[in-house]
């Protein structure tokens, strides 16, 4: 068969020219240029690049924050906290939460003034978180909680700021009457006005409603070791432990408990626990070796009791109180010279050699620490009357021993002239003085 005709082609013929597609690609290329451009000059940043400084929320602080305070790093968990309010400055959660942390924390500090700086930073906290939620049961239960403590070292103030604490925790329980904490701060509170019966009933109520939180547990073990019942506060100060098996204060107050009524051994093994805890988490904290050295001197073995407080002062070698404790130890087991420095030291302060001469430390190696000296009140008076005796007692004929004594035992005297049992001490003292 022929075939006739054209001879088949098998190649496509070429497309015709279409101005839109042209002009498309036009802008691309243009487009491409000026990226490529924007690039090298830094106007525009590669996708996918890691941002300069990485950002957090405020939840993710909070989350460390809580962790620590599991974890027993009071210290830690303050400064997650305070980020967190930086973060995130109009939430009220934030602020009652690291006011209830520093007031806790409050425990872990050894001088009044210490303790007074963070329970007033926790105040001055908790009123910005009442400022932003006014009606939030939960910040009313926690600034009650804050008030209690603070009322602690309000001197003449202290009956005043119970009664605000008693009405903040009212206040909570009226806008949430099921808020287990603002029925467990309450009966805190109610102890320390000494309504004994009313406190064991809000805690009760408290602890039948939520056992499963520490603050509750704890205040049901204040309430009965407030009442003489012992053994129960101890079973409910280890039911806290089981909650949260990291917070030495509560090991403390178990390890008081034993010491009061006499068990020794008891009192010894908590109090080490604390210790280990804060060793395990690289925590300095001179509170259970003190507590160890108060164990020791109560069973009547004072040299021990040295060797403990001054392992404390290794810890925190500024801390006047620490000085004055080591004083008094040391007055305790008859060691009536030794006590001197150490309690010039923690009342009145001390330069860099005395201090170093009185914590036997390594003056080649060991910090140079200036003490500064702790007022006269009710927490230091001891320390006060033991001094300007000792100083009476050690006087001779020549030195300035009853200048000072009789300097010290005035100001005492200046405030407690109505205490006898203080009043017999200082007399005893000025009488020798005066001869």
């Amino acid at each position: 068969m022929q075939l006739s005709g054209r001879e088949p082609s098998f190649r496509k013929s070429a497309p015709k020219s279409n101005p839109n597609r042209i002009m498309i690609w036009i802008v691309l290329i243009v487009m491409g240029l000026v990226l490529i451009r924007s690039l090298n000059t830094g106007d525009v940043q590669p996708l996918f690049l890691p941002t300069p400084t990485p950002t957090r929320t405020s939840f993710s602080y909070a989350f460390e924050g809580e962790t620590h305070f599991m974890a027993g790093d009071l210290d830690k968990a303050i400064a997650a906290y305070q980020l967190a309010t930086l973060t995130d400055p109009d939430n009220p959660q934030l602020w009652a939460e690291l006011a209830r942390i520093q007031t806790y924390s409050s425990n872990l500090l050894t001088t009044d003034a210490e303790k007074l700086t963070r329970l007033q930073d926790a105040l001055a906290n908790i009123d910005r978180a009442e400022e932003l939620a006014p009606e939030d049961s939960t910040v009313h239960a926690i600034r009650s909680f804050v008030l209690d403590w603070n009322a602690s070292l309000a001197g003449a103030d202290a009956g005043a700021m119970l009664s605000e604490a008693e009405q903040e925790a009212v206040y909570a329980i009226q806008l949430d009457p099921a808020n287990t904490l603002a029925l467990a701060y309450y009966a805190e509170v109610l102890v320390d006005q000494q309504k004994w019966l009313q406190a064991q009933q809000y805690a009760r109520q408290a602890a039948e409603q939520n056992p499963n939180l520490m603050d509750v547990r704890r205040i049901n073990a204040y309430v009965l070791e407030s009442l003489g019942d012992y053994n129960s506060a101890i079973q409910e100060y280890e039911a806290a432990v089981s909650i949260n098996p990291n917070l030495t204060f509560l090991y403390i107050s178990i390890g008081k408990i034993y010491r009061h009524v006499e068990l020794y051994d008891q009192a010894l093994e908590y109090f080490a626990k604390a210790a280990n805890i804060n060793e395990q988490l690289g925590v300095n904290d001179p509170i259970p070796y003190l507590a160890i050295a108060n164990t020791y001197v109560q069973d009547g073995q004072h040299l021990i009791a040295a060797r403990n407080v001054l392992k404390a002062l290794r810890i925190n070698p500024s801390s006047p109180d620490v000085y004055a404790q080591l004083g008094l130890v040391y007055y305790k087991g008859r060691n009536y010279e030794g006590s001197i420095p150490a309690l010039q030291c923690g009342l009145l302060g001390c330069p860099v050699e005395q201090s170093c001469e009185v914590r036997e430390c390594d003056p080649d190696t060991d910090p140079e620490v200036v003490v500064q000296g702790m007022p006269l009140s009710d927490n230091t008076v001891v320390y006060y009357f033991t001094y300007g005796s000792v100083l009476a007692g050690l006087h001779e004929e020549g030195d300035d021993y009853c200048v000072r004594a009789m300097d010290v035992l005035g100001q005492v005297k200046a405030l407690y002239s109505g205490d006898a049992t203080i009043m017999g001490i200082v007399n005893a003292g000025e009488e020798i003085c005066s001869e």
